[in-house]
This record gives structure tokens, C-alpha cells and sequence, in this order.
């Protein structure tokens, strides 16, 4: 039998399981890809927040990496939490040597406003990081954290998305997700512009909705599709999961990341 396409993941673990690694690997097997794994740091996390977090050193990061990359090969690489200046510059730098495309979750805080990344490493993102993105999928927070730009409006998604194509990214998806109202997205690559619009559902149960996206884009990307076709498809998934999204420990749980097999599709 021929292998599924291959997606790599280089994040931080989420030990709740409701984001990180973990929903990464989920969302890879609920699409029907191989997912693997390049774990950049540990975290102690559950439903009420991030209690600590440990990076892991960039030798350890650099080997996993090309472990994968060199023997199996990949069709498509996310990156999530890279906590650190030194493991944004060491992956970037993986990234632009890999012959695939990389789908870059700028992940700055936790869903509980917990820091995943150091204030050092915001030059590294902009400089390094984004500039090998063939898609970036910053949220709201994101956006003022790299670029200064507050979004207050829907109006205002084209402005955050220029500032964030500036740092070099291909194509960037404003995730409006924070904004009243519909879940709005803004993809662009500065050309061409594409709105995706979807129900808001009253659940807060929405732990791990940036990996599952930005994860569920990467499997598109690997499967072939274009990059409004990936989005669009991952944000159909993603939109589902968050409407299946349980209560999980005493905080704020998981999306389900399995809601097509469980509602029987």
C-alpha cells in the first residue's frame, strides 16, 4: 500500500492534550494524512492553563527534525510553538531548506493568555520566521504582538493583514476570530482576497483552535490543494470541531477533533 501524505509538526506538547503536538497529530489523522512530530518544548498544561514550560535544546529540535525530513520526507511542515529567539532562528532555517510548504502558527499566548513566547524572539518571527511562510495564521493578539496594529473591526482585518505580508509571507490568514459577531477570516496574499465567513457558535469550549487550523491547512497544502482551497476545507473542519468542543477538567476544554467520526462522516 502507498503511503498517505506526510505533514510534520514542529510544536511545543500540550500534556491536556487539547492542543500543541497532540491536536496536531489528531487533526492529521482525522484528515487522512501521516502526521510526525518535532516536539520543541514541554509544557504542563490542562484546562485551567499553562503551570510551566520547558523549551527543549535546539540540537535536540534540529535532530528530530532532520531525522524525519532526510529518511521519510514531507509534504507539508506546521509550526507552532517555538518559545524561544534561538529555536525560531534554528527552524526557520530547517523550514527554508526543506523542498515543502510551511504553514506558520505565530503562537505568542495560550488560549488562557499564558506566554509561549519569549519578547526576544518577536524579531526572529518577523525576520526569520515569516519570511519562509507559504501561509501565516496569526490571531488578533498575534497581529498586535508582531506588527502593533489593534483590530476592533472587521474593517480593519485588511490593514493587519498588510502589516503581517510585509514580513515576507506568501499568503497570511487574519483569524477574526475575537471580533464580535460571525467567525470571519481574511486570506490574502495581497492580491487576491478571500473571506471566510461561519457561524459562531455559544461554546467555550474551543482549546487548540489555532493548531487545528493552522494543522488541518498543512494537510490540505500536502494533499495537493491550493492555499484558498486548504483554508477553506480547514476552516469547515475547524468550524465543526469547535461546535463539538466538550468540557474537559474545571477550565476551558478541548475542540473535538474527531467530530466526523463521531457524527458519522
Amino acid at each position: 500500500m502507498s503511503a498517505p501524505p506526510r505533514v510534520l509538526t514542529v510544536a511545543g506538547s500540550d500534556s491536556g492534550g487539547g492542543a500543541g503536538i497532540q491536536a496536531d497529530l489528531k487533526t492529521m489523522l482525522a484528515l487522512g494524512v501521516h502526521g510526525m512530530s518535532v516536539i520543541t518544548a514541554v509544557t504542563a498544561q490542562n484546562s485551567l492553563g499553562v503551570q510551566g514550560a520547558w523549551e527543549l535544546p535546539v540540537e535536540a529540535v534540529r535532530a528530530q527534525y532532520r531525522s524525519v525530513v532526510d529518511d521519510i520526507g514531507v509534504q507539508a511542515v506546521k509550526t507552532g510553538m517555538l518559545a524561544s529567539a534561538e529555536l525560531v532562528e534554528a527552524v526557520a532555517d530547517l523550514l527554508a531548506g526543506t523542498d515543502a510548504p510551511a504553514v506558520v502558527d505565530p503562537v505568542g499566548v495560550s488560549k488562557h493568555g499564558d506566554s509561549l513566547l519569549a519578547a526576544s524572539a518577536l524579531d526572529s518571527v518577523r525576520t526569520k520566521l515569516l519570511p519562509v511562510a507559504v501561509v501565516a495564521t496569526p490571531n488578533l493578539d498575534e497581529v498586535a504582538q508582531l506588527t502593533g496594529v489593534l483590530v476592533e473591526s472587521e474593517a480593519q482585518l485588511r490593514e493587519a493583514a498588510a502589516a503581517v505580508l510585509a514580513y515576507g509571507p506568501k499568503w497570511v490568514l487574519i483569524k477574526g476570530g475575537h471580533l464580535p459577531g460571525d467567525a470571519v477570516d481574511l486570506l490574502t496574499d495581497g492580491s487576491e482576497e478571500h473571506w471566510l465567513r461561519a457561524r459562531r457558535y455559544d461554546n467555550r469550549h474551543t482549546h487548540g483552535t489555532g493548531c487545528t487550523l493552522a494543522s488541518a491547512i498543512a494537510c490540505g497544502l500536502a494533499k495537493g490543494q491550493t492555499v484558498p482551497e486548504a483554508v477553506a476545507a480547514a476552516k469547515e473542519y475547524v468550524t465543526g470541531a469547535i461546535a463539538a468542543g466538550f468540557a474537559l477538567g474545571g477550565g476551558i476544554g478541548p475542540v473535538d477533533h474527531g467530530w466526523r467520526f463521531r457524527a458519522g462522516g
